[in-house]
C-alpha cells in the first residue's frame, strides 16, 4: 500500500519537481564525489546513510524533471561539507559547484520565513523548505519531525527512511 502511495506521488510531481532536505542533498553530493566516502564521512555515516541509499536516491531523482533547492539548503550543505578532510575539499567542491549548477534554486526572503508560525520550531532552512514546497514540489526528507509538519500542513512529502524500510524499487 505505502509503495503505491510513493509511486503516485512520484508520478504526480515528476514534471513539477522534487525538493531534497539538507541531509539528503549532502548524501547526493558526497556520493557523486566518492560513493565510498559515504560510509566514512561523519555527516553521512552518522545519519546511517550507505552507498545503497545513494543509489536509491539517484534512481529517485531520475524520476523528476527538476530538482529544487533553496539558498538556505545549499548553505547548510556547504557548511556540513566543510567537515571533509582538507585534502578532499578542492575536488569535492568542484563536484558541489557542478551539481548545484544543475539544480533549480528558489529564493524566499528570510524576513518572510521568520514570521511563519513554524519558524520558531523548525528554523530558517526547514521553514524555507516548507514555504518553497507548498503547492509546488514534492519534498523528500529523512527528518521525521519535518515530514510530520509537512503532512500536517497538507504538503506532499516522502520520508526517505520509509522508502528504505520497504525496499522501494524505482
Amino acid at each position: 500500500m505505502q509503495g503505491d502511495c510513493f509511486s503516485h506521488l512520484i508520478s504526480r510531481y515528476s514534471g513539477k519537481g522534487v525538493l531534497l532536505d539538507s541531509n539528503l542533498l549532502l548524501l547526493y553530493f558526497v556520493g557523486l564525489y566518492d560513493p565510498e566516502r559515504i560510509g566514512t564521512f561523519k555527516r553521512t555515516y552518522s545519519q546511517g546513510f550507505t552507498v545503497d541509499d545513494f543509489d536509491l536516491l539517484c534512481r529517485l531523482l531520475d524520476c523528476f524533471d527538476t530538482v529544487v533547492t533553496t539558498p538556505n539548503i545549499l548553505t547548510e550543505v556547504s557548511n556540513l561539507s566543510n567537515q571533509l578532510r582538507n585534502d578532499e575539499r578542492d575536488s569535492y567542491f568542484v563536484v558541489f559547484a557542478n551539481s548545484a549548477a544543475l539544480l533549480t534554486e528558489r529564493y524566499i526572503e528570510s524576513k518572510k520565513i521568520c514570521v511563519l508560525a513554524h519558524f520558531n520550531r523548525y528554523g530558517l532552512t526547514d521553514s524555507g523548505t516548507i514555504s518553497c514546497a507548498k503547492g509546488n514540489y514534492l519534498v523528500v526528507t529523512g527528518d521525521a519531525p519535518l515530514a510530520g509538519c509537512l503532512q500536517n500542513l497538507g504538503i506532499d512529502v516522502i520520508n526517505f527512511n520509509h522508502l528504505k524500510t520497504i525496499g522501494f524499487e524505482i
